[in-house]
């Protein structure tokens, strides 16, 4: 529909209309507008921001594999990366069943299970994904400690201990 009132309207930027053509062309032919977005400049980006369409958001996949490919991924893991890379997105490896055994073992159990599989602690599928997220939301973890609780906040990437201090306060 904006592409078409672009055309009607005379005092219309004439980039908006072209950027937005390519934008369906793009579309239509089955692909996600983040595929387009390396394609365009700072000014064009501005046009396909404005629509905020729900294919120019930034992705993570999150690739389900047996555990025995969780350190080292398997070729299915290697084409979707290969797809990802097109596109701009990230790829999380995960195990599912990991996860799982993961949550009944008790805590000192969990690095040794984890260590048999390749893969640390803090390299856990689960923990990847929040990580991946994090970064791909521009979010970061601001700790404060006190002398009966120690708190974790969520706080924009960027921002100051002031600003951090209006989350918490």
């Amino acid at each position: 529909k904006r592409l078409e009132r672009c055309k009607k309207d005379r005092k219309a930027d004439p980039a908006e209309s072209e950027t937005l053509a390519k934008a369906l062309k793009h579309l239509g032919d089955g692909l996600p507008a983040r595929a387009l977005l390396p394609e365009l400049s700072d000014e064009d980006r501005v046009w396909l921001d404005r629509l905020q369409l729900l294919t120019a958001k930034k992705m993570i996949y999150a690739a389900n594999v047996a555990d025995g490919d969780l350190a080292g991924g398997n070729p299915m893991v290697d084409a979707l990366r290969a797809v990802a890379d097109k596109e701009g997105a990230s790829v999380v490896v995960v195990s599912a069943q990991v996860e799982a055994e993961l949550i009944d073992l008790p805590a000192e159990e969990r690095a040794e299970f984890l260590e048999s599989l390749g893969v640390g602690l803090e390299d856990s599928g689960l923990r990847r994904l929040v990580r991946a997220a994090y970064d791909i939301l521009g979010l970061r973890t601001y700790f404060t400690s006190g002398p009966t609780e120690t708190r974790a906040w969520t706080i924009k990437a960027g921002w100051t201990a002031p600003q951090a201090a209006g989350v918490i306060h």
